[in-house]
């Protein structure tokens, strides 16, 4: 198959390149659109690196919902980006990317986490509560303080002037699936984040419900265009 057939470009700033299980940005996808792109998703594929962003110079939206990107994900410089959603991957801990986005990424203001173990969201993790993810907002907004806009909610001042005073003492506590196999590691915070079920976890299962995922749609209802409720989860 062509590239041009499973890959959809709007006047040429806006890119599609969904469902293909690809583990790496393709080249041509940076060759041939990285200079003039400005909107980017790449959801639901089994991206574990975002190396080949380093062509997209000019990009300021950016999908990687439903990848296998984990704790250790590295962006190139992106002056312009200013929304990043990352739901459905593998973060477990996120305070390294706060820092790395908080230099990469200076005119971010929309970012949203859902579905990752670092995001402690009632819908995903039964065992939290709201004071949970209230505390992870903290955290977040103490690293990224021009945020406008995190997850499902809008940034309000009352919460800003909160992260300021005491996010730095928030951090969300890595989970103990984070310990390898077989070898068993005490913890004073005795309870781990609950992991996604398996079927939302796996990016291939996409392929029954998305009709493998060959078709690309935009406009308001776009999963690229808007951040998740709660209720859509």
């Amino acid at each position: 198959m062509a590239h041009n057939e499973s890959l959809v470009a709007l006047n040429g700033t806006q890119i599609s390149y969904i469902g293909h299980d690809c583990t790496d940005i393709p080249d041509f996808l940076g060759g041939t659109y990285g200079q003039f792109a400005r909107r980017l998703d790449l959801s639901f594929n089994l991206l574990r690196s975002l190396t080949g962003l380093k062509m997209f110079t000019v990009l300021e939206e950016l999908v990687v919902d439903n990848n296998l990107l984990g704790n250790d994900l590295l962006l190139p410089m992106l002056p312009n980006l200013h929304t990043l959603t990352v739901n459905k991957n593998q973060l477990t801990d996120i305070e390294a990317l706060l820092e790395h986005l908080a230099d990469v990424t200076p005119s971010l203001v929309y970012l949203s986490l859902l579905g990752n173990e670092a995001c402690p969201n009632q819908l995903v993790s039964p065992d939290k509560d709201e004071d949970d993810y209230q505390r992870y907002r903290y955290f977040v907004l103490h690293k990224l303080p021009q945020l406008k806009f995190l997850d499902t909610r809008k940034v309000t001042q009352k919460e800003m002037m909160e992260a300021q005073a005491r996010g730095a003492f928030m951090k969300v506590v890595k989970p103990k699936s984070e310990a390898p196999p077989n070898e068993t590691r005490s913890t004073s915070h005795p309870l781990p984040y609950t992991p996604l079920p398996r079927g939302s976890r796996d990016a291939k299962n996409h392929k029954g419900v998305f009709a493998k995922c060959r078709y690309i749609y935009y406009g308001k209802h776009s999963e690229g265009n808007r951040f998740i409720r709660n209720d859509q989860l």
